[in-house]
């Protein structure tokens, strides 16, 4: 591809986005019949970053690892020219591929006044140890565990690890439960303070971004990874991998002890393995609680 193409791809992509934000703002304005104009769309808060892409359209820059968004197209050298450039593309594009498995934490005594005494049930032990038979029975080589520093999510990685021996664990706060984005539609049995959103919900977008993404340009080979979380991290996660609106959340259910397989390829593309997946309980061992 000639330099000059190159250019005009890029050009074209940063028109793409400022004619979506202004067909976007001229939509929400545009007046009824009797002059007043149509509600305005709710604002997507400050922390989810600029506007997306219309429906359908898929976002090949959705984590900023596009290779041709990584280079500064300013500085080429007159002389190499075209090969110059293909050589920092190929520099700068993932060869690996990403699996990512998030697990929901089994089930928990939900009555607990305090967040350390909401432990595992005798059923939820059950559950953590037949989810983590299932992956090992998997045979994959997995790279390392992260999980929640919540103690449902903790007391589920230790059971689980006892079946990948070797497996390296990290704990992180980022990945505890909260309150991610106000659902569409709304419940009325849920209805958490604004401030909760406005707090949860930059933190979770922040697991989002930190932990799912193509493979670094440096990964040679592919990566099985275990993310061991909560139901509502899960849904807005899998919500905002396949660039589906993430107020959609809600609409998603996930068992305890789930499975959650999520691919990202090296060309940033993402694909659901499966959602939610607990064939592999009996069925007097599944809740949902």
């Amino acid at each position: 591809m000639a330099f000059r193409q190159v250019l005009q791809l890029a050009a074209c992509g940063l028109a793409g986005g400022s004619a979506a934000v202004l067909f976007s703002a001229v939509a929400v304005g545009k007046p009824r019949a009797g002059g007043d104009a149509e509600p305005r769309a709710a604002e997507p808060p400050a922390w989810a970053g600029g506007a997306r892409p219309g429906p359908g359209v898929w976002d090949p820059n959705w984590d900023r690892r596009e290779p041709l968004s990584l280079i500064n197209l300013r500085k080429r050298n007159v002389e190499s020219g075209e090969d110059e450039l293909a050589s920092r593309l190929d520099h700068c594009k993932a060869k690996a591929t990403r699996h990512i498995f998030l697990i929901r934490h089994s089930q928990y005594h939900v009555d607990g006044s305090l967040e350390k005494d909401r432990t595992l049930t005798p059923l939820g032990r059950e559950q953590a140890e037949l989810t983590g038979l299932r992956l090992a029975s998997l045979g994959l080589k997995f790279n390392r565990i992260v999980h929640s520093s919540m103690t449902r999510a903790v007391e589920t990685t230790d059971i689980i690890s006892r079946h990948l021996p070797g497996v390296c664990k990290v704990s992180t706060d980022l990945l505890r439960e909260g309150a991610p984005i106000e659902p569409d539609p709304p419940v009325s049995h849920w209805k958490p303070e604004a401030v909760q959103y406005y707090e949860d919900g930059a933190r979770i977008e922040a697991a989002f971004r930190n932990y799912i993404h193509r493979a670094d340009a440096k990964q040679e080979e592919d990566s099985y990874e275990i993310f061991i979380c909560h139901a509502n991290v899960i849904r807005y996660i899998v919500c905002r991998a396949l660039q589906f609106p993430p107020e959609g959340w809600l609409r998603l259910s996930l068992n305890n002890g789930s499975i959650t397989h999520l691919v990202i390829r090296p060309n940033g593309r993402v694909a659901l393995r499966t959602l939610g997946d607990t064939g592999f309980m009996p069925p007097d061992k599944i809740t949902r609680s």
